[in-house]
């Protein structure tokens, strides 16, 4: 099993391009299904012990993976059973129930059992509940009915009368049940690409992704079933501009190092001055050696230097990323801070009220490198609404403004101009709380002024808060996790 930090985030299209490249090759699909089902079986095995496994088969590859999972485990001695949804669809999926000697029980009678494994769809369910389809490799599958009414299984997508079981209750029942929880490349009941909850699957301990990280183990709210998520290798090569965020490479200080050397931060500060305040701590404790607040404020830390705002304090030469918006304000006031701001020819973090006094056009003229931090409100002021997806819609809002976009939330998405994207692991829910976008974009502008690449300097701020808030644990503000970046900037 591997870890998913830095790995290729492939899109069910996708995965199925690279599996095509391999079988080109000349292997077959039967071999591809053999490994796949191999590896979840070494997996489940490692993590089983003495206890009893129920793998739950659908119609598809999916449920073929748990065939194959099924016999290879039965022959290393380990006491497993199976039930299926339906008969299998695809011919590898045929020729993997074959390979299983064992009995077969049907969904709706299956016993309870210490582990768990759902092999019932994976990546395949392209619609919700009684009109989801099975999406497979092979044509003759392509729009087939999920368990329709009537099926041997007696079980549908979702229930139509009283006293019916869906495939659902199911699920939720035999997962409460069980010591262990996993699931095979993902949840029965999510949409692979969007991250879109079709169903309420039941919440697994882990998820065994085949070949590569999909987008719904990191997107909202699919990613809150995965539980912890791990990789299996298939032999598939994968490679994508999408990747998940790693623990970034941090600048440190030398024997020559100055106050000027480590960067230098300018904070403007506007109408609620607090939050200017929190973004100007949290660019401290994430390592800037100078952090200027320009604008009406007060009191400690006194290591920062604040100064009254003027167009000869901007002009410092110095300033490695000014940052603007955090308590801006949206008055005359504040356009013109933010105007100056615009115009000085420094590095920006643009926050919070400055999103929603700006357009794309505006930001793309800009000559200077630009980092947008948006929560979903401002994201959708900038750029409009979209049911697009969230990777999709940050990805072109950066080909959009020419810009990095860090389209923050539970699932935040960094996205450059260029294409490339990196998505966080979920993060703290405790974030949920005023002030922590003030200190992101404060930690973002102390990497920035280091001279990391913008999107290195964005990627290394949000792992930084992100790593912040998992130290401080439950019910911490955002003073807390300014303070907090400390610890998370000294750690190895």
């Amino acid at each position: 099993m591997i870890g998913i930090e830095g790995q290729p985030v492939l899109t069910a299209a996708e995965m199925r391009a690279a599996e095509d490249a391999v079988i080109a090759t000349g292997v077959s699909v039967d071999t591809l299904m053999e490994r796949a089902g191999t590896a979840v079986a070494h997996a489940v095995r490692r993590l089983a012990g003495a206890n009893d496994v129920l793998i739950l088969c659908g119609p598809g590859n999916n449920g073929g993976d748990g065939y194959v999972a099924a016999r290879v485990l039965a022959e290393m001695g380990v006491s497993v059973r199976v039930a299926a949804l339906s008969e299998p669809k695809t011919d590898a999926a045929k020729s993997a129930r074959a390979g299983w000697s064992g009995p077969v029980e049907t969904l709706a009678e299956a016993k309870l059992a210490a582990i768990l494994v759902d092999a019932l769809f994976g990546t395949g369910l392209t619609r919700p509940r009684a009109t989801a389809s099975y999406s497979s490799s092979s044509p003759a599958d392509a729009g087939a009915q999920l368990n329709p009414k009537g099926s041997s299984s007696g079980l549908s997508w979702a229930p139509a009368s009283a006293g019916e079981r869906s495939v659902v209750e199911c699920l939720h029942s035999l997962a409460n049940a069980a010591q262990l929880s996993i699931a095979i490349d993902l949840p029965s009941g999510l949409a692979t690409d969007s991250g879109e909850a079709l169903s309420t699957p039941p919440v697994f301990n882990l998820t065994l992704g085949l070949g590569a990280v999909k987008p719904a183990h990191l997107l909202q709210p699919a990613a809150r079933y995965c539980g912890q998520i791990r990789l299996l290798d298939i032999g598939v090569p994968t490679v994508s501009q999408v990747e998940v965020l790693k623990t970034p490479s941090l600048p440190a200080p030398g024997p020559d190092s100055h106050k000027y050397t480590r960067g230098m931060v300018a904070i403007i500060a506007g109408t609620m001055s607090g939050a200017a305040d929190l973004a100007a701590l949290a660019a401290m404790r994430a390592g800037a050696g100078y952090v200027t607040l320009l604008g009406d404020s007060q009191g400690p830390p006194h290591a920062l230097v604040r100064t009254r705002f003027s167009d000869h304090a901007l002009a410092n030469d110095r300033i490695g990323a000014l940052v603007i918006g955090p308590g801006l304000g949206r008055d005359d006031t504040a356009k013109a801070l933010l105007e100056a701001a615009l115009n000085t020819g420094h590095p920006l973090i643009i926050d919070g009220d400055a999103l929603r006094l700006l357009d794309p056009d505006r930001i793309k003229a800009l000559e200077v490198p630009v980092i947008l931090t948006p929560h979903a409100g401002e994201f959708d002021a900038l750029f409009g609404k979209s049911e697009a997806d969230k990777i999709t819609r940050a990805r072109d809002a950066a080909t959009r403004a020419n810009a990095i976009v860090v389209f923050k939330g539970a699932d935040t998405v960094i996205a450059a101009p260029d294409g490339r994207v990196r998505i966080a692991q979920g993060s703290s829910d405790w974030l949920s709380t005023a002030g922590t976008g003030d200190v992101l974009a404060g930690a973002i502008g102390a990497m920035l002024a280091a001279r990391l690449d913008p999107l290195d300097a964005a990627c290394a701020g949000v792992w930084l808060h992100s790593d912040a808030a998992r130290r401080l644990g439950a019910a911490f503000i955002a003073d807390d996790l300014a303070e907090a970046l400390r610890s998370a900037r000294a750690a190895p």
